[in-house]
């Protein structure tokens, strides 16, 4: 089993980690964007598809691993 984690759990996600992204125009490919989390965007403790974050670039997504 992969130690990675998925992204779909808000405390294992902070500002200034390195993660994989899932933007809304790549929804449908699944096609991931590596950078640094800025911002976290859900409220909610926990979704489905992955926190949504805001990169220190300006994208935002949905995180699908973290990297560390």
């Amino acid at each position: 089993m992969s130690n990675r984690k998925d992204g779909r759990n808000r405390n294992e996600i902070k500002s200034g980690l390195k993660v994989n992204i899932v933007l809304k125009t790549d929804q449908k490919t699944g096609k991931l964007t590596q950078g640094i989390v800025k911002d976290l965007l859900t409220n909610s403790s926990t979704h489905p598809h992955g926190i949504k974050v805001r990169l220190e670039d300006g994208q935002v997504g949905r995180v699908k691993e973290i990297l560390e």
